[in-house]
């Protein structure tokens, strides 16, 4: 198991930025495929985007493509979300998930990730 910790999470207006962080420990970090997940009230988890363990390869629901940047830093074993041109339809907790040790391909499946992280909250106004 990895310890997943995000931040980075707050209100934005429509149009504004923010990045969300996610802070692993444990070992193998770069052998694991990392991915953000979202779950507004009401409505089931979402994939938004998913990075390999060596970052080489990135992907992205098409509701974000274009305005959401993922990346990871496997040395100091971080990945960030840069949320760019939000919406209101953004708001959701937003999740940190990372795949088993070994597993290092991107997927669009929260049952492909085996650690979580807690949550963060994303509030877009309009």
């Amino acid at each position: 198991q990895v310890q997943l910790v995000e931040s980075g999470g707050g209100l934005v207006q429509a149009g504004g930025s923010l990045r969300l962080s996610c802070a692993a420990s444990g070992r193998a970090f770069s052998s694991r495929a990392m991915g953000w997940f979202r779950q507004a009230p009401g409505k089931e988890r979402e994939f938004v985007a998913a990075i390999t363990g060596s970052g080489a390869g990135t992907d992205y629901a098409d509701s974000v493509k274009g305005r959401f940047t993922i990346s990871r830093d496997n040395a100091r074993k971080t990945v960030a979300l840069q949320m760019n041109s939000l919406k209101p339809e953004d708001t959701a907790v937003y999740y940190c998930a990372a795949r088993p040790i070994g597993y290092g391909a991107t997927s669009y499946q929260s049952t492909d990730f085996g650690s979580w992280g807690q949550g963060t909250q994303v509030t877009v106004s309009s």
